[in-house]
């Protein structure tokens, strides 16, 4: 099968896999049996293009580079909105990474619920949709017999969801908890360095770990999205985001970091969910781990998960939550699962 691809959204994220797929083609085809054609591509900055026969992709690249819009790729359809795209294009499987309300879904949320209905496998880093309305995605996709994966959203290309589903299949997990935002596990470390908060998170911004509005990883909203989505994907629950008690980073001072390392301890932001009696309960909240806690040595802006298990005792799996080819991949592994799945 060649996979007919559309992007809806093509910033950091969807240029990370393009750059993946023209650099591996041969061997995508040659190891996993691997091809496509990539026809549609709408982003909202960047412009829109539509090609029944499939796009040049390194001549998409070039005009990306040079800052030149998608819609005067030549001999193509453009100018369509994402739904136009979804629902006019030949594609069979869309990437969907536009920017998302994670409260509302919006408008990732729109542009998946087309895709599964129009029939089409879908791929996506976005948490909104996942957060809000996964149950009924995931349904959707089923009575239309087409896959929807979001391995992304949680720690972009490290294995979270799939290792718990596949790696870790015939094991109970009883509990995940685990460091799932590199901003503040980044500003921790530099705090444990010696610097106050607003020096850490001001460099922090400086690398581009935190945005200009930090709200989002410092509060924990970040991380409360993920935990959601690890509640309800890997723990059968069914969480909304207020049901996860979250507590930020903003009130630990330096003199709280200096004497936790003085007892043997480091701050971490913890994001948990668990099996209890009452059902599933999760929160994330900002803990004082032994130095001896395999979350403990992560340091930077690095991510960890720790499953509890039954069968294996405790597993963690450590690596990079973000970046343009981290993410990227994680769509890779996506769609390579999903060729999988229709070669059965």
């Amino acid at each position: 099968m060649k996979f007919k691809l559309a992007f809806i959204g093509f910033g950091v994220v969807g240029q990370g896999l393009a750059e993946i797929l023209i650099e591996k083609r041969g061997w995508l085809k040659e190891r996993y049996d691997f091809d496509y054609e990539v026809v549609a591509i709408s982003d909202m900055k960047l412009g829109s293009v539509y090609r029944k026969k499939g796009l040049d992709m390194e001549k998409v690249m070039e005009m990306v580079d040079k800052d030149e819009s998608l819609n005067e790729y030549p001999d193509a359809v453009t100018g369509m909105n994402p739904i136009e795209t979804i629902k006019e294009s030949n594609a069979d499987t869309v990437i969907e990474v536009t920017f998302t309300d994670m409260e509302t879904g919006g408008p990732a949320l729109d542009h998946v619920w087309t895709a599964l209905d129009e029939g089409d496998h879908v791929v996506s880093t976005n948490k909104g949709p996942v957060v809000n309305e996964v149950k009924e995605l995931l349904e959707l996709a089923q009575k239309n017999n087409v896959h929807y994966r979001f391995e992304g959203t949680v720690l972009s290309g490290t294995p979270a969801i799939n290792l718990a589903e596949d790696t870790l299949a015939g094991c109970e997990i009883s509990e995940i908890k685990g460091i799932v935002n590199g901003t503040t596990n980044y500003i921790l470390t530099k705090m444990e360095e010696g610097m106050e908060y607003e020096e850490a998170l001001e460099k922090a911004q400086e690398l581009g770990y935190a945005e200009a509005d930090p709200t989002g990883d410092v509060e924990g909203i970040d991380a409360q999205g993920k935990t959601v989505i690890l509640s309800n994907t890997v723990m059968g629950g069914d969480l909304e985001l207020d049901d996860v008690n979250r507590e930020g980073i903003t009130d630990i001072t330096l003199e709280d970091v200096k004497e936790a390392k003085e007892e043997g301890y480091r701050w971490k932001l913890i994001a948990r969910t668990k099996k209890t009696a009452d059902g599933i309960e999760a929160e994330v909240k900002p803990e004082k781990l032994p130095m001896d806690h395999p979350l403990a040595g992560v340091m930077g802006p690095t991510n960890a998960l720790n499953f509890t298990t039954d069968h294996l005792g405790e597993v963690t799996v450590v690596g990079p939550g973000a970046g343009k080819e981290e993410t990227g991949y994680s769509l890779l592994v996506d769609l390579l699962a999903i060729n999988a799945a229709l070669e059965e």
